[in-house]
């Protein structure tokens, strides 16, 4: 756990995490559930820092079947998935609680929308600094230095 930086609080038997706990990853990211060996095993819940999560069955760390929900309630579908497509372009928070009114635009799902840093991208977890070069979290802490997938973006945006 200290070489990862991650943490579990729950059973363990013969000294191997096993049974019911709470593992948290370096990312925020927690899953809630049972496990064996080791690795995620039987029913879990990862929850995600952008309030999103994810409910499956899980066989030796491998998720055999599952539900992700969004963080303002959408559950993904796999098939006939009718969200935001060319007939409704609809946020979800819209479907759920009407548009706004001529001349007050939604330009995210989310409602306020999440405040960018001046110069800088939403990139899904994080910030994008096309400075620096770096990606920060939602919480304005270090997540990454940018790949070259961010200079090749920068290059054909004209960022």
């Amino acid at each position: 756990m200290e070489v990862t930086g991650s943490t579990y609080f729950g059973d363990y038997v013969h000294g191997r995490i096993e049974g019911k706990g709470r593992y948290t990853l370096p990312t925020e990211t927690k899953y809630n559930g049972t496990m064996k060996d080791g690795m995620f095993h039987g029913k879990g819940t990862l929850y995600f820092p952008n309030r999103s999560k994810y409910e499956g069955i899980w066989d030796c760390g491998i998720s055999k079947e599952g539900k992700y929900t969004f963080a303002d309630g959408l559950e993904f579908k796999d098939k006939k998935w009718h969200y935001c497509d060319g007939y409704d372009r609809r946020f979800y928070t819209e479907i759920c609680s009407g548009l706004k009114p001529a001349g007050i635009s939604q330009l995210t799902n989310l409602d306020p929308p999440r405040t960018i840093p001046q110069g800088c991208y939403d990139c899904g977890d994080g910030f994008y600094n096309p400075n620096t070069r770096v990606v920060i979290d939602y919480k304005l802490r270090f997540l990454r230095n940018a790949g070259m997938c961010f200079i090749h973006l920068e290059v054909l945006c004209n960022i």
